[in-house]
């Protein structure tokens, strides 16, 4: 139980407490600002602690800001003393470290000095440092737009899943009439897409629905202006794979897919829900190289009762396909997953060692870190990261993740973004999660969105 005077403090100080698991313990918070003087005073098992900084601001919004860095680096070093716990983030909670560092670069600071007070440990401020100069060239290339196009269909629902996706099997009533709105919404938003850099398709599995309808959605997307356009499909499993998915796909211009095993173990496999095997993998890797795509392949660290062999397992078979991108996923318990249903905490052994590994094996076969992101409740504190070969990073991933450029989303659970004031400020559309909801509000969702967007 947290008790404190400044109520705007408490989502930050929770978050904190929720990495050493705290949360229902007792802490009694006091916080004062004069002079430019930030003091927290905690008081937890009967002691008091005390953190004084001193920070000068311009405006509300950084004294704010200031305000919940202390006020999260006040309760993260009392924990970690406490402990004896070290964080491989440390204090830093956020979604986005790399923002967060170039939000320091473009103050005329170096990120570094910053991480280190917030105890992030220094091979975390190297990776986010490699992350950095992979993505110069794409930052200075800012701007314009990106369009997302939600497929929310899938086979099956993974144990891990927290979204909108739910077995075809019960949602296939709904797919033309879905088609029909995307398609309706994608004509929309083309007087919005003046510089269109990229094109997403993602789910769901957007091979999960019938070859007709894709194609439905493929020639909608084809009406706009994508010549020499990045164009991505998130095909998703690799049961799903047939040739004339992949024949239909490359046909429209698509330059990019994903399969998505997240694990090479087929006892794995069953035991998060997936209907498709190790063999199934290697049969869809080989049906869509031939087809000229840059693949990317998904793994979760931490699945299931994976140790660090059944990890390692799964990337010597990755890399070994020699895919253009490897996404290293760390599990995350997640709102209206199953995952979460059965258990409150991820507690898994080798997760620090997984991410390790990951980084050292993909370094030695010539891949390079080139985004990142955080999630809530994620295994050991740690991230997920998406892995290059050199020229074949995924321009939409950088774009979305450091937010610098439009995003113009059109499905269910889409979130359009428009970025304002020289990106200092960012707007934002979410339509309806469920399906039902979205068809039945898509005059609204138009209606809303090109109100953000100025039309």
């Amino acid at each position: 139980m947290l008790n404190t005077n400044s109520e705007f403090l408490r989502p930050e100080i929770m978050d904190v407490l929720r990495l050493f698991n705290a949360e229902d313990e007792e802490f009694t918070h006091y916080f004062s600002y004069g002079a430019c003087e930030y003091h927290n005073c905690i008081e937890y098992r009967g002691q008091f602690y005390d953190r004084l900084d001193k920070q000068w601001t311009e405006d509300e919004l950084e004294y704010k800001r200031y305000a919940k860095r202390f006020a999260k680096l006040a309760f993260y070093n009392l924990l970690s003393s406490v402990t004896g716990i070290k964080l491989p983030y440390g204090a830093l909670t956020g979604i986005r470290p790399t923002k967060l560092a170039y939000t320091e670069i473009a103050a005329g600071r170096d990120f570094k000095k910053l991480f280190e007070e917030c105890s992030v440990s220094a091979e975390n401020i190297s990776h986010v440092q490699r992350i950095l100069e992979v993505q110069k060239p794409y930052y200075a290339n800012g701007g314009g737009q990106n369009l997302f196009v939600s497929l929310p269909f899938c086979p099956t629902k993974c144990e891990y899943c927290s979204f909108i996706t739910a077995p075809i099997s019960a949602t296939r009533k709904y797919v033309d009439g879905y088609v029909d709105c995307v398609r309706r919404e994608i004509e929309s938003v083309a007087p919005f897409l003046t510089n269109l850099k990229s094109v997403y398709i993602g789910g769901g599995t957007p091979f999960a629905i019938e070859a007709k309808q894709l194609e439905r959605i493929y020639a909608a997307i084809n009406a706009l202006s994508i010549k020499n356009t990045e164009y991505t499909v998130e095909a998703g499993r690799p049961d799903v794979f047939i040739e004339e998915k992949l024949k239909l796909t490359k046909d429209y211009g698509v330059t990019r897919i994903c399969i998505n095993p997240q694990s090479f173990n087929d006892g794995t496999l069953v035991k998060i829900g997936r209907k498709h095997t190790c063999a199934d993998v290697y049969a869809a890797f080989e049906m869509s190289e031939k087809y000229g795509f840059d693949i990317n392949v998904d793994l979760i660290a931490g699945l299931a009762d994976e140790r660090l062999a059944d990890f390692e397992n799964s990337l010597n078979r990755a890399i070994a396909l020699k895919p253009a991108n490897i996404t290293v996923h760390t599990l995350s318990l997640k709102s209206g997953a199953r995952l979460k249903e059965n258990c409150n905490r991820l507690v898994i052994e080798d997760i620090g060692a997984m991410l390790a590994l990951s980084r050292n094996m993909l370094t030695a076969a010539g891949y390079n870190p080139y985004y990142m992101y955080r999630q809530k409740y994620q295994a050991g504190g740690h991230e997920n990261c998406g892995w290059s070969l050199a020229g074949k990073e995924c321009v939409y991933n950088i774009d979305v993740m450091e937010e610098i450029a439009d995003n113009v989303a059109v499905g269910a659970n889409a979130i359009s973004k428009k970025l304002f004031d020289n990106d200092e400020r960012i707007e934002r559309y979410a339509s309806p999660k469920d399906i039902p909801s979205y068809i039945a509000k898509v005059d609204k969702i138009i209606e809303e969105r090109n109100k953000l967007f100025g039309i």
